[in-house]
């Protein structure tokens, strides 16, 4: 069965040295610039190859920026047989939110919500220009960035996202194993 736990729940938790799991699934630059200190990194995107590295016999926190990766990531464990699964409410928005300690790291890269409206602006402006300039068929760039807005809205999934969680600088370096990150 999967529940929610509260950012207040898991940071009393840790502060006790209660035995628990803290497993992050967002992106490896997302991790990389702000995390929880006692936080596994295991990416959402190649979450499959690292599930095997989580202890059955501990709860499993699960982290991601608002909840939303981190249910998924729930859905895949429980598939599993995993029985102890807690989807941190609001994740590392509500962890910060409520000024819980962070560590910080140097990554540059910008956070994958940020990426996506980026990627989502310029197509829906490249769109715009083109039609202006070229041929109003090219306005059916911007429309297709906005039928593929709406309906990540509504399914609660993001194909852009997901295809930009796969480019070079949100991949951790050839040298770190995602689970092993944390521990560094």
């Amino acid at each position: 069965m999967i529940k929610q736990a509260s950012v207040h729940e898991i940071n009393e938790l840790l502060d006790g040295g209660g035995e628990c799991q803290v497993i992050d699934v967002r992106e490896f630059s997302e991790f990389n610039s702000e995390r929880i200190a006692d936080a596994q990194l295991m990416p959402l995107s190649n979450f499959e190859k690292h599930a095997e590295e989580i202890d059955h016999s501990k709860p499993v926190y699960l982290m991601c920026r608002s909840g939303n990766r981190a249910k998924q990531a729930a859905e895949k464990l429980a598939k599993k047989g995993f029985t102890d699964i807690h989807v941190v409410e609001g994740g590392m928005l509500a962890w910060t939110g409520a000024s819980l300690p962070v560590v910080k790291g140097e990554s540059k890269v910008w956070s994958l919500e940020r990426q996506v409206r980026f990627a989502a602006g310029l197509f829906v402006l490249t769109g715009i220009v083109l039609g202006v300039f070229l041929t109003p068929y090219l306005y059916l760039l911007s429309a297709f960035v906005g039928a593929g807005l709406v309906f990540s809205a509504v399914t609660d999934t993001c194909g852009m996202g997901m295809v930009l969680a796969r480019m070079p600088w949100n991949k951790a370096p050839a040298a770190c194993e995602p689970a092993k990150e944390a521990a560094n």
